[in-house]
Order: structure tokens, then sequence, then C-alpha cells
């Protein structure tokens, strides 16, 4: 396969090891040399040509052998990882591998001359190590650092279908690949197969400094999802997947991921590795240089919590410790950051990426072809303190969420988002387009506290949608959608597309969203029938629907579709952060889609989102 033979120069550093097992250089990140060339494809590296009997759910990658089992219930053959041998897509990243590349697993042949013994892959693996982000109460939980494993689902006799790889979130800190692609699979008629990966999260995937770059690589967890799309490009036609058909997709950092990316090598790698793009959510909290103030000095905390401040060779102690030393470490980093973060991020490392975010997408030098983007109605109360009443609260918060801003540009921030409504207001779902907006009021505030909840919202989520559509705009496309269904917080609307649906989720809105994707995936657009944008349950299923010719966006009068429902049965609903919500659940749920004006949005969205562009370079993202 030549394939991988035409991508572009990176660095030698990310590729050596891959192949040979030698320990980079001190400066081999800095060289340039082909990246992905020698990831997966340097057959040498993997033993004999992969390969699938027929009618046979073994199949042989070369360095090890998995067979899969048929879900009667779904009917989808399904490989799933199981602990200590799994569906490996890189060698443990562990010991002196740690801030390492992905390396290539080794073989587990044990007899000279014999057959790759068989892992039955039923199971889901272990997940990486965990770090949850500093909200008061959340526990510590630990992982395996020998993480890096993948799953895959796809219909019975599978052939040259489209591809789902989907990366899931979590502030780059906690999360993992046990998602089940079932359901979302089974409403698309079986149209693609589906891969979930799992990548290196905390300090063992984002810690960066230029120590950790001079001996080792910063944005390991980023190429350790790169290295698993490169898996994709080799085997995925093993499993029936097409891999010039693959869709990328991700939720919060999930799709934070899928944006880095687009935007990988400057926006060089073009269709590579995938050809389409989905981002529910798009994470951008803020994105620093390697060696700034900022990872550098988290570095440091890290290092002091394992024990290694004072150590000769800081690095090399870390790389010594065992793996709950450095678990805890990790996570009691972050429980020191300021409320809703995270205390390792990716970061520019001037070869993977090189740019701003911003500043890139503003340049519109994005990799693939075509975007299908979207964000909730309320992303802001998870992650947002909830105990501001007052504008000095307020000004406080901000003053910790946005340290490198000045007073005067903290100042710039209250302006461009007024509010209209006091601490003690109703509370109600806006409606987007008339009347108060999301600055004003939402189910989870009013006053001072939704002021600080939509300021999140737009500048960490809902903007960085916006930014991604514009990049998309000819003569590439790009489709964007807001998910509205009560209450539509950080992460609700997983369930809709993944399953299993919540009770406020009815059949009707469920069916269209996993249809959206699924048209998207298979065939390059997130239109849907009018029949079920209007659901079964309208009065008029067969009337002309928006959603059913969706607009692509355009910088000049971009458009979305907004996914809400009507009707259904009042219930009350309590938070994670403790906000009693109404939602409504069946009978009676009904579908309301419809195309909306995406800069008018909420009171003037788009011209909110332009100031935050314009903030980025300062705050940095």
């Amino acid at each position: 396969m030549r394939l991988f033979r035409t991508l572009p120069l990176v660095v030698a550093g990310l590729i050596a090891p891959c192949v040979s097992g030698a320990f980079p250089s001190p400066t081999s990140q800095d060289a340039a040399a082909t990246f992905l060339d020698r990831l997966l494809v340097d057959t040498r590296g993997l033993g004999d040509v992969p390969q699938r009997q027929p009618s046979s759910l073994l199949v042989d990658l070369g360095y090890a052998r998995y067979e899969g089992y048929n879900n009667a219930t779904s009917g989808l053959d399904i490989w799933k990882g199981l602990n200590p041998s799994s569906i490996r897509y890189a060698a443990p990243p562990t010991g002196s591998q740690r801030w390492q590349p992905p390396r290539l697993p080794s073989s587990n042949d044990t007899v000279t001359g014999g057959a790759v013994p068989v892992t039955a892959a039923t199971e889901f693996g272990p997940v990486c190590p965990q770090n949850y982000p500093a909200v008061p109460g959340l526990p510590f939980i630990p992982g395996d650092e020998d993480c890096l494993f993948l799953n895959v689902y796809a219909p019975a006799d599978a052939k040259d279908l489209p591809v789902l790889v989907y990366i899931h979130g979590g502030g780059y800190g906690y999360g993992d690949g046990r998602i089940d692609m079932s359901e979302i699979i089974g409403a698309n008629e079986g149209g693609f197969v589906a891969v979930v990966i799992q990548y290196r999260l905390g300090a063992l995937g984002f810690l960066s400094s230029a120590d950790v770059k001079a001996r080792g690589v910063v944005n390991a967890g980023l190429l350790d999802q790169a290295f698993a799309l490169a898996w994709v490009q080799r085997f995925i036609d093993l499993f029936g997947g097409n891999r010039g058909k693959v869709t990328v997709a991700g939720e919060s950092a999930g799709a934070g991921s899928v944006m880095y990316h687009t935007l990988a090598v400057d926006g060089g790698l073009g269709t590579t590795l995938f050809k389409n793009e989905i981002a529910a959510s798009p994470y951008l909290p803020f994105h620093y240089d390697y060696d700034a103030a900022f990872p550098t000095a988290r570095y440091q905390a890290f290092a002091e919590k394992a024990g290694c401040s004072s150590s000769v060779d800081v690095l090399a102690c870390l790389r010594g410790k065992d793996s709950m030393t450095l678990q805890l470490a990790s996570a009691n980093t972050t429980f020191e950051q300021p409320y809703g973060f995270w205390a390792f991020y990716p970061v520019t490392d001037g070869v993977y990426i090189k740019s701003l975010p911003t500043e890139q997408m503003k340049q519109k030098r994005v990799n693939g072809e075509r975007l299908l983007v979207g964000h909730n109605a309320n992303e802001g109360p998870l992650l947002t303190p909830p105990n501001i009443v007052s504008v000095a609260d307020l000004t406080s918060w901000l003053k910790l969420e946005f340290p490198n801003l000045s007073a005067g540009q903290i100042d710039e921030i209250l302006a461009a988002n007024p509010t209209k409504t006091g601490a003690n207001d109703t509370r109600f779902e806006t409606n987007g387009l008339t009347g108060l907006t999301a600055l004003d009021v939402s189910q989870s505030g009013t006053g001072q506290q939704q002021r600080a909840n939509n300021i999140y919202a737009e500048a960490t989520f809902v903007c960085p949608s916006y930014w991604l559509s514009d990049a998309f705009t000819s003569p590439k496309s790009s489709w964007h959608y807001q998910y509205s269904v009560p209450f539509a917080w950080h992460t609700a609307d997983i369930p809709g597309y993944f399953g299993p649906a919540t009770p406020n989720q009815g059949p009707d809105i469920v069916l269209a969203f996993r249809k959206i994707w699924g048209n998207f995936i298979t065939g390059d657009d997130p239109s849907i029938s009018n029949d079920i944008a209007n659901g079964a349950s309208g009065a008029d299923a067969g009337a002309e629907n928006g959603a059913s010719k969706w607009p692509v966006w355009t910088e000049e009068a971009p458009k979305q579709v907004n996914l809400n429902q009507t009707g259904g049965v009042p219930y009350e609903f309590t938070t994670s952060w403790g906000a009693r919500v109404t939602q409504f659940m069946a009978p009676g749920q009904v579908n309301d889609i419809r195309v909306v004006p995406a800069d008018s949005w909420e009171g003037g969205r788009g011209a909110r989102c332009g100031f935050w562009r314009g903030l980025a370079p300062s705050i940095p993202a």
C-alpha cells in the first residue's frame, strides 16, 4: 500500500520509534520526516499481510489475531477489547515509553514458525487513567496505562461501507471507548462500520514543557488518535469498511480533538486520514505554546506531586515512577485548578499543531472536505461555578477563567454580554429568536449566573463551532445545528444519537438525530426526509421541512437547524450541579425541527462570536 508514502513531512521523533523501537534523540521532534508514512504501513513491523477468512469473524492483523462475535439482538459483528490482550492499535505506552509517540504493537506470536494465538475480542478493554475536572466532590478514578485499544462494530457481511471513527470526550482528562454503536448503526439500516478509540489522558496524554518536547513528545493523546486513524486506513477493509469514506467524529473534547485533526500539519493532510468530520460541542477553553508558562507550571506541579521535582532528571524520574503515583499526581494537579478546569490540554507543538486554532480556522487551512458541527442550547452550566450572584462575583470568576486578559478586556467582555434579568427572576427556556435570550435566562439561571453560563458556553463551545463552520465554507462544505430539547445541557445530546435515549428524548427526535448523523456519514449531506424531520407524531409528516434541504453554512448569511420538540408530559429533573429543571416525557412529544438564522440567534450570537475571535490571541485560543 503506497497511500502513506505521499503524506506531508512531519517529524522523525514521531515515526522512528514506531518501526525501530529506538529512543528518540533530544531534538527528534524538531526534525522533518514523514510521520504517518511509517506509523502503521511499514508491514515489516506488522508481520504477515493482514487478512480475514471468508464467513469468519477471525481477523488476522499480522501482529495479532482477534475473533469477534455476532450480537443476536443488533445483528452486528462486534470486536471489543479483552483485558489484558485486546484489539490493540498501539503498544503499551508505559515505563520508558511514557510521553513517547505511539508505537506499533509487537506480535504476540510466541511459537517459532507457529500461528499467532487468537484473542477473543468480546469484552471491553481497560480504560486509561482518569482525571475529572476541578469540581468539588468528584472522585479519583484509577485506570490502566496500557489502554490504547479500539472497538469495531460492523453489520454482518459488511463490505466496502463508509466508516465512522468516534473519539470520546471528557476534557482530555476522562472518558473511554465503551460506547455502543449498535443503535445509531441500526437506525441507519446498517449503512456504515463504526470504530471507537481510546487515547492517553491527563498528564499521561497531554503533559507539556520544553523538557517533555526535547526528550519525548507533547500532545501524546492527539498522536494516539492520529495513530488510530492510521490504523483504520490500514485495516478497516478487513471489517467491511472503506478507508476512502471515513468520517471522524467526537463530542466535547472529542470534538475538540476532531478540530485539532482538521488543523493538523497546517491543514496539509487533506483527506489522507479522513474525508469528513462531525464535531458535537467542540471544546476550546484555551490553547498555549508547548513551553508557555501555563503548561510548564502544570508540568512542574505534576512532577512535585509525583516526587520528582528535586531530581536531576525530572522526566527520567517520572518515567521510572509506578503508575498509581503518576495517576494520583495527575488527578491532584487537576483538582488544584479553578472550577471546571483540567490541568492538561493540547498545545502548539510546531509540528502536528502549528498555530492558534482560531487563527488557522480563520485562514481556512483545514483537512477534510465536509463538516457537520453542532452545539447544545445550554452548554455552560455544567462547568460554570453555580454561585455567581453579583457583578463582583462575575468579575472575579472572569479573572480566574481568563487569567491572561487585562482589566480592560474583562470590562469588554462584560459590555459585550449584558443581561436584562435579576437573580430571582423566573427561569425558562428561550426560543432563540424573540424576547429574552440566553444572555438573560435559562432553566439553570438568571441575572449574573446566567450571564456567566452563556459567556462560558459561547467562549468555550458555541463560538468554536461557528468558527469551524466558517473554516469549511466554499469550496468545502459545512452544516450546523443546535440541539435544544429541554434541558439541553452539555453532553445531553449523546443519548440522542448513541442511546439509550433519555425520557425527554422522544422517538421522533431520536430517529431524526440519528438519521442526520447517518446521512452525513453515508451520503456526505445531513439532510433528512420531511417525514423524518416532522416525525410520525407530527400533524403533517409530509409537510416541507427545511431540514430536508439543509442549507450549507455561509459566512454572509449563516443558517443552522434547530433540533427541538414540543408537547409531552412535564417532569422535574435535578442536574448534576443541583439545578431543578422541567423536562417532557411521552406521550405527546412532537418534533420541532426548523432552519433558523445563526447570526441573530440568541440576541446576536454571530457578533459575539466575532468579539471572542478578536480576543482569542490574548486568551489564547
